[in-house]
C-alpha cells in the first residue's frame, strides 16, 4: 500500500517544525513507552509535540498523520501500520484519535498485531480512553498536556528560560522563588496579558481581537465537534450545552442550584449534572467541591469556574477582577497536579495542607490569621513578604 501521500503531507508540516520553544511535557514523557496517549485541550500544543519528536527524537523510521486525513476515507488504521510495520517503520503517531471511528479496537489491534512499532496518540482531553470499546487500560499510557503556565508564556513569548518551582518552595521560600523574576521586566503588566491572551501557544501568532475570535472558534470545535462526537450529542444537547456554558460564563465563580438550572433549561438534574462534568472533561470547566465532601459521580460541585482566563475574555467583555484571579489559581494548581477543594476559612484548601486566600494588594490577613500553613495569593503586588505571594508567581509551578 503506497504512503507517499502520507509521507509528503509529513513533510510538509515539518518544515515549520523548531525546537526553539518545547512544552514542559516534552521531556516529562517517556517515549519509548510502547503506545501512549496525550490528551488536552485544542490549541495546546499536542500536535506541535508530536512533530517535535519526530523530527528531534528520532533515529529511526517514524509516520504522522491526522485522524481525520482523507487517506482515510478508503483505508484503516491497522491498514496503515500494517504498511509502515512491512516498510520498517517503528513509530506511527495518530493525532485527534478521536476523529477516528473505532479507534480503541484498531489501536488494540495494532498493539497486539505488530509488537515492534510504537504508537503514539493525541485526543481531545474529554476523550476517555478507558471507555473505548476495547481495553486499552493494560497497554496505554495517557498523559495530560494544560495550556501555557505563566512561566511558560513568558519563556515562549521573551526566549527565556525561567523554571518551575515547587508548591513547597513557593509557600515557604516565596521570596527567593520571586526573586528568580528578571529585574528589568514588569510582571503585573505581563501577567495581565497572560490572563486574557497567554494560555494557548497560537496567540504568539495572532493580535489581541483574532486571538479571541479564533478562541471563540475553538470553543464552537469542543463543543460542537469533539463533545458531539464523543459524548453522542444531539443538535439539540449542543444548543443546551452552550447555554449552560453561557450561563457559567457570566457569573463565575458560579455556585449551581441544579434544580432551578434545570428548570430553566427544561433539563432533568441529573442531565445538567452530567452536562457539567463533560464541560469538565472537556477543559472548559473547572468543578470544585469542599474540602470535607467525597466526590461522588454525579455529585452536584460546589463551585464551578472557566477552565482559564482566556475563556473568561472570550464568553464575556469585561470579566470580574476578583473571578479572574480565582480562576486563574485554580488553574495553575490543577495543572500542576495539586489536589485543590473549597476551604471554610479562605478560597481554596492545596492538598489537605495549605490554605490560600486571593484578593488584591489591600487584601488583609483577616479570615486567616488563625489558620495554619495559611497564605495571601494577592495580585498587584511584585515582592513577596510576610505570608504575601504574589498571584502571578503561582504560574511558576509547572
Amino acid at each position: 500500500m503506497q504512503l507517499d501521500r502520507l509521507y509528503i503531507f509529513q513533510a510538509n508540516l515539518l518544515k515549520s517544525v523548531s525546537r526553539d520553544f518545547t512544552r514542559f511535557l516534552f521531556s516529562q514523557i517517556n517515549w519509548k513507552q510502547r503506545m501512549l496517549g496525550i490528551r488536552g485541550l485544542r490549541g495546546t500544543g499536542k500536535t506541535t509535540l508530536l512533530l517535535q519528536h519526530l523530527k528531534y527524537n528520532l533515529n529511526e523510521k517514524g509516520l504522522y498523520v491526522s485522524a481525520d486525513h482523507p487517506w482515510f476515507y478508503d483505508h484503516t488504521l491497522f491498514d496503515l501500520a500494517d504498511s509502515l510495520n512491512k516498510e520498517g517503520g517503528r513509530l506511527l503517531l495518530i493525532d485527534e484519535i478521536h476523529k477516528y471511528p473505532n479507534w480503541s479496537n484498531e489501536l488494540k489491534n495494532i498493539y497486539d498485531g505488530f509488537p515492534s512499532l510504537h504508537v503514539i496518540f493525541t485526543a481531545s482531553s474529554a476523550l476517555d480512553i478507558q471507555k473505548g470499546e476495547a481495553d486499552l487500560s493494560r497497554r496505554v499510557i495517557t498523559y495530560e498536556l494544560p495550556g501555557l503556565s505563566f512561566r511558560e508564556y513568558l519563556n515562549f513569548t521573551k526566549q527565556s528560560s525561567l523554571i518551575p518551582y515547587s508548591i513547597q518552595d513557593l509557600l515557604t521560600h516565596s521570596v527567593e522563588a520571586v526573586h528568580q523574576f528578571p529585574k528589568n521586566w514588569k510582571p503585573l503588566p505581563l501577567f495581565r496579558q497572560y490572563l486574557k491572551v497567554g494560555y494557548f501557544p497560537f496567540s504568539k501568532t495572532e493580535d489581541e481581537s483574532d486571538f479571541l475570535i479564533k478562541l471563540g472558534q475553538v470553543i464552537n470545535t469542543v463543543l460542537e465537534s469533539d463533545l458531539a462526537s464523543i459524548e453522542g450529542y444531539t443538535a439539540g444537547n449542543i444548543i443546551q450545552i452552550k447555554k449552560l456554558l453561557g450561563v457559567v460564563a457570566e457569573s463565575v465563580p458560579f455556585t449551581p442550584n441544579i434544580s432551578a438550572l434545570a428548570g430553566k433549561m427544561k433539563m432533568g438534574r441529573d442531565s445538567v449534572n452530567q452536562f457539567l462534568i463533560h464541560l469538565e472533561r472537556a477543559r472548559m470547566l473547572n468543578l470544585i467541591h469542599q474540602a470535607s465532601k467525597g466526590v461522588a459521580v454525579l455529585q452536584k460541585p460546589d463551585k464551578v469556574y472557566l477552565e482559564n482566563t482566556n475563556l473568561s475574555y472570550a464568553l464575556k467583555d469585561e470579566p470580574d477582577k476578583g473571578a479572574l484571579r480565582e480562576t486563574f489559581l485554580l488553574n495553575q494548581l490543577r495543572n500542576a497536579k495539586r489536589h485543590v477543594s473549597l476551604s471554610k476559612e479562605g478560597d481554596f484548601l492545596v492538598d489537605q495542607k495549605w490554605t490560600l486566600e486571593v484578593g488584591g494588594k489591600s487584601k488583609g490577613d483577616k479570615q486567616i490569621k488563625k489558620v495554619k500553613n495559611a497564605f495571601l495569593a494577592l495580585d498587584e503586588i511584585e515582592e513577596a513578604y510576610l505570608n504575601r505571594i504574589p498571584l502571578w508567581a503561582f504560574g511558576f509551578l509547572y
